[in-house]
């Protein structure tokens, strides 16, 4: 398994469920996420996270135009396999250190992204993160896995 990659692009949205807007450096806070973002607060799923690798799975089935932020992601990766970290994984990511929470979701109805797209790689292979020690996350950041707990 890779233990590192790179940040694609981080990306926000100030309501849920819609695609999010790449930003030139994100601003995340310890116990929150990023802030400014929906999906931001005191809970487990703070900050999502999606590989290029997974958005070139449905980029195969024919679909155009998609770019970072269009599965309403918070920070898009390259070169790691997200969802075969487990739970519990601490990452580097640019100043923050991120612990997984979780490994996809389910997709909730009415998604934007599925209307648009036709699927969603996000309820499988995109991972949640809780922030442990906040700081900025810019595009070219390394991701780096920290701790094994397996």
């Amino acid at each position: 398994m890779n233990k590192s990659g790179v940040v694609l692009a981080v990306n926000i949205s100030e309501t849920k469920g819609v695609i999010k807007t790449p930003i030139e450096v994100g601003v995340f806070k310890e116990n929150h996420g990023l802030i400014g973002d929906a999906h931001a607060g005191d809970w487990h799923r703070q900050v999502s996270l999606l590989g290029d690798e997974s958005i070139d799975k449905i980029r195969a089935m024919g679909v155009e135009g998609l770019c970072t932020g269009k599965f309403a992601e918070n920070i898009t990766t390259k070169d790691i396999v997200l969802y075969e970290l487990p739970v519990g994984t601490k990452l580097k990511i640019g100043d923050t250190i991120q612990e997984v929470t979780q490994i996809g979701k389910k997709c909730h109805a009415g998604c934007a992204i599925k209307a648009q797209v036709g699927d969603c790689v996000m309820p499988r292979e995109g991972i949640f993160t809780k922030i442990l020690k906040g700081g900025e996350v810019r595009p070219g950041d390394k991701i780096e896995v920290i701790e094994d707990l397996d």
